[in-house]
């Protein structure tokens, strides 16, 4: 007589992490590990679900909600870019659609990136090095303070400078190569939203 077979073993947090990284939650390496990296595409998806939002571990209710989603999630903001700094994603909207949910890092302490909204007023395309700190290289910058004409979101020499908590000096630091596709997309006028609490 044969042994009776055992139930497969589900590896859910891996199952969410497919799930997310599939509708464009950046969750690092898909490997059922809920690594700081993947537990910011969670904070991002439950945000965008109309869950509680927040940085902590993957639970039963993630689960559930992650995996019986029929639909990635639609939002209910404007065209337009949105950083949320609890999350330390950025948003780009685009006609009632996520087009890219991007990992950043906001102003450290000290240094904090602002709430408020704004439009992007000016774009530097390519590498300059920053007017107020040496040896500091913004790419692909994105202006949207008039009142604050140093703070943009922009990429920067290496990606290891995207922290997964707030590093910047008040600017939006963006992964690269996401941000100069966001860049060649925002046209000047374009709102940008910065919210939230680390």
């Amino acid at each position: 007589m044969k042994p009776p077979v055992k139930p497969k073993q589900i590896n859910y947090a891996l199952e969410v992490e497919r799930k997310l990284d599939a509708w464009g939650y950046p969750v690092g390496d898909v490997d059922g590990d809920i690594t700081v990296r993947a537990r910011q595409a969670l904070c991002a998806y439950r945000e965008t679900a109309g869950l509680p939002v927040s940085r902590g571990r993957l639970t039963t209710a993630d689960v559930r909600s992650v995996l019986t989603a029929t639909k990635k999630p639609v939002p209910t903001k404007s065209t337009g870019i949105y950083v949320n700094k609890t999350c330390q994603v950025l948003y780009q909207v685009v006609n009632n659609t996520y087009r890219r949910i991007v990992w950043v890092s906001t102003g450290g302490p000290g240094y904090e990136t602002p709430n408020r909204t704004g439009k992007v007023w000016r774009k530097w395309a390519g590498a300059h090095e920053s007017s107020l700190y040496d040896d500091a290289f913004m790419y692909d910058s994105l202006y949207f303070l008039k009142d604050r004409p140093g703070i943009a979101l922009h990429g920067s020499r290496v990606n290891s400078l995207i922290k997964t908590y707030p590093a910047s000096h008040r600017c939006v630091r963006v992964m690269r190569p996401q941000i100069h596709q966001i860049f060649k997309e925002t046209p000047i006028g374009t709102k940008v939203q910065v919210y939230g609490e680390y």
